[in-house]
């Protein structure tokens, strides 16, 4: 009897533990977990932050696909010639292709807003930004996806669950030249139907979170703070784009975006990096050009994005500056 009693306990066992493992991502779940991220999207690339967050739910299945579960994939984004990195296999339109595979969920929605400043969806960033039905019904046209229902899809995602309230304050921060606070996720484990519904176990209240809440740097810079408030270091012998990036922990590709480097950029002692985007005006209204003055020195020098000091001025890259010449660094 004792044996018998063990065998069914083990069996019962067996099975919490395999609904546990099996239990998926709610859609709820889902936002909770990536809202943020998608805000500080739309803040940095001018993508609503309901696009982001509706494809990854359309894409993934809440985060439930294999893609996502294994790949950290989640937005169905596939190898193409440009890809060199780790790479996993599934079923699509045909058997067996290529998808990218990301160490984690975050180098997902930074490589998604990559993907869409291709060209090909260069007239998406021609709508506003809080334009969501614009945004679905041209990601379809400009062929992120076979589905022609795509951008109604979306659409319904986006307005079932109030994704455009996050529009809002992806916009917010947009026109300010600001990014939120970009911490790292925690990742909530996937739960079962009777943890979910509040009658089982009490989730964990203090679970371990690997979150940055502000910006640090080896003992070797200063992090400094511009006119413009804007964090920055200033580059030594030896540093480039790349090893600063490491320092913070940050993605060098907005390294690159913060100050404008091309993938060419060489960084010379006492040149200005700054750890933060550029503002959309300087504190002081002018600048009066001295010799060796570029566009680029400019927006270094007041932290003001390069092409909205284009855009005061009405100028275009490319356009010389000349000894005595007045730059405007902010309306009127």
């Amino acid at each position: 009897m004792f044996k018998v009693v063990l065998w069914l306990c083990c069996i019962c066992a067996a099975n919490l533990a395999l609904a546990f493992s099996d239990a998926e991502f709610t859609r709820q779940e889902y936002i909770e977990t990536w809202k943020e991220e998608a805000i500080y999207q739309m803040a940095l690339h001018r993508i609503p932050a309901s696009i982001t967050l509706a494809q990854g739910i359309l894409e993934s299945r809440d985060g439930n696909s294999r893609l996502a579960k294994e790949g950290n994939n989640h937005f169905g984004i596939k190898c193409h010639s440009d890809w060199d990195g780790r790479k996993i296999y599934e079923d699509d339109d045909q058997k067996g292709e290529c998808f990218r595979h990301y160490t984690n969920a975050r180098e997902s929605f930074e490589d998604h807003s990559d993907f869409l400043k291709k060209p090909r969806y260069s007239s998406l960033f021609e709508l506003k930004s809080a334009d969501y039905k614009g945004w679905a019904h041209g990601l379809k046209q400009c062929g992120y996806a076979t589905n022609p229902d795509y951008g109604k899809l979306l659409i319904r995602i986006i307005e079932e669950n109030n994704l455009f309230e996050y529009d809002k304050q992806g916009s917010m921060y947009a026109e300010r030249g600001e990014l939120p606070a970009h911490e790292k996720p925690s990742i909530r484990p996937r739960l079962n139907s009777s943890e979910r519904n509040g009658k089982g176990g009490k989730r964990e209240q203090n679970r371990k979170t690997d979150e940055r809440s502000d910006i640090t740097i080896s003992n070797s810079h200063e992090i400094l703070l511009s006119d413009n408030r804007i964090k920055y270091v200033v580059a030594r012998e030896g540093d480039t784009p790349e090893s600063i990036a490491r320092e913070i922990d940050l993605n060098v590709l907005f390294i690159r975006r913060f100050n404008d480097f091309s993938a060419e950029t060489e960084l010379a002692p006492g040149n200005i990096v700054y750890l933060q985007p550029k503002r959309m005006k300087a504190s002081k209204a002018q600048h009066e050009v001295v010799a060796g003055d570029s566009w680029f020195s400019i927006s270094q020098q007041y932290g003001v994005k390069l092409k909205q000091l284009y855009k005061l001025n009405k100028a275009k890259p490319g356009d010389s500056l000349h000894t005595g010449d007045r730059v405007f660094l902010r309306k009127g």
